[in-house]
């Protein structure tokens, strides 16, 4: 979630164009996808396991400086 990018829309053409519409809906599904990812993510760092390799990664970057 630190770093995250933004990815702006692109901006729609007066006339249909399909290609665009392709381009647009495959940005909508990555950035979904994105969202589930970070969503997944979070809920892990609370369980047992998820929790375990956290401490133990901020117990070795504590242990680096």
């Amino acid at each position: 979630m630190a770093g995250t990018r933004t990815t702006p829309l692109p901006i729609p053409t007066p006339e249909y164009d399909q290609q665009e519409q392709g381009l647009t809906r495959r940005t909508l599904e990555l950035a979904m996808d994105q969202i589930e990812n970070d969503v997944v993510l979070a809920k892990t760092q609370g369980d047992k396991e998820g929790s375990l390799a956290m401490r133990r990664f901020q117990f070795l970057l504590m242990g680096a400086s």
